[in-house]
């Protein structure tokens, strides 16, 4: 029975994604974040900057500052777009997508089951679902968003590989799809056009918004982006020709098998605890990104936008927390001025540097993040 269980529970995981549409997929969209996975600029598309120089200009001036260079390659397409007017007149029906939402309750109540077999699991399964986090955030945090969407570094071959197979491992859409919705979400930020426009809750940032029908918006700006470096990629476009396997195997199939064939786990416990369990607790961290991080903390950076400095969230997801700095400054590899401080993907990305397989990482220099500050921020900075 405890072997039964599980594989029946795997096939029915198996039928939804082989056999359904891609509304499976629709229900875990953008992530962000990514990571965020990842992300957010302004809470209306009117609102502008404190200083006396408009939004685009300032922003076309940080583009120009990245290590006091100019940044040929800086990426446009996740910088707010303040011509952007929502239309008038009453917003279009909110449409519920059933099939999601019963899809997600299942899955959050077997890693709500999954919680309480953590105490029969032996140290290695707990181990290694902490590393199966762990691979899966980074490849949100490092892969689709601060490497795709935003394009803060290059990286090789070897790197790009294992950031699409840890992403696959994450289960939150493929890379082309995640990175443009990211990039929709930037340049819309807290409009209709954006995926999880925070100014409509909590709930609807968090996880609303994969259970209703996207707004019209939000697909009639995502078509329009300039995406021919992600169609140029060809690890990026391998993961989306072949996501469906590439999501059994890595976030369903290894998670599970390696505790049982290793060391002899149960599949009941390997099921539950480094598959399902994991899946739900990296989908939440980057959740928080798009909800938590947009509604509690400070803004030292600029206080017109809504995207805030949460700590909780920059531990959760890895360092994606600095969500204030990261809306300013999208082009910053870091995300952050604190460089290693609570950011373990600056961490993997700055070792990644040494071994050699990535480079040319963006950052701000010092002098544009005080005059930054002190333009526009709340007065809550600290130095360090």
């Amino acid at each position: 029975m405890c072997v039964a269980a599980p594989t029946i529970t795997l096939s029915f995981w198996v039928t939804v994604i082989l056999r359904q549409t891609p509304t499976w997929t629709l229900f875990l969209k953008q992530q962000t974040y990514i990571f965020y996975s990842p992300f957010f600029e302004h809470q209306s598309s009117e609102a502008t900057m404190t200083g006396t120089e408009p939004f685009a200009k300032q922003q076309q001036q940080q583009h120009t500052s990245v290590n006091g260079d100019v940044c040929s390659e800086a990426a446009v397409e996740d910088v707010f777009d303040n011509t952007y007017k929502e239309k008038e007149g009453p917003k279009p029906p909110r449409i519920l997508v059933w099939r999601n939402i019963i899809l997600m309750s299942v899955l959050h109540l077997g890693a709500v089951y999954g919680l309480f077999l953590i105490p029969a699991a032996s140290p290695p399964t707990l181990l290694w679902a902490l590393v199966c986090f762990l691979l899966s955030a980074l490849g949100v945090t490092a892969g689709a968003h601060r490497l795709w969407s935003h394009r803060t570094y290059k990286a090789s071959l070897p790197l790009r590989i294992f950031l699409a197979v840890s992403n696959s491992m994450a289960f939150q859409n493929d890379i082309f799809e995640w990175a443009r919705d990211h990039r929709v979400h930037h340049k819309y930020s807290e409009t209709d056009a954006d995926p999880h426009n925070a100014s409509r809750g909590f709930f609807f940032a968090h996880v609303g918004w994969l259970l209703v029908r996207k707004h019209p918006d939000v697909i009639e700006k995502g078509r329009k982006l300039e995406l021919s470096d992600l169609f140029a990629d060809k690890v990026v476009m391998f993961q989306r020709r072949h996501y469906k396997l590439s999501v059994l195997l890595m976030c369903f199939f290894v998670p599970m098998f390696v505790p049982w064939y290793f060391w002899g786990e149960s599949l009941w416990v390997s099921y539950f605890v480094p598959t399902l369990l994991r899946y739900a607790l990296v989908l939440n961290a980057s959740w928080l990104v798009n909800s938590a991080a947009h509604m509690w903390g400070n803004r030292p950076y600029d206080k017109n936008i809504n995207p805030r400095e949460n700590i909780f969230v920059t531990f959760s997801a890895i360092g994606e927390g600095f969500h204030n700095y990261h809306h300013t400054f999208p082009y910053d590899y870091a995300t952050s001025e604190y460089g290693w401080k609570l950011n373990l993907t600056t961490c993997f990305i700055d070792f990644m540097c040494f071994l050699g397989l990535a480079k040319d990482c963006k950052r701000v220099s010092r002098e544009v993040v005080l005059s930054r500050l002190q333009r526009t921020g709340d007065g809550s900075h600290r130095s360090g």
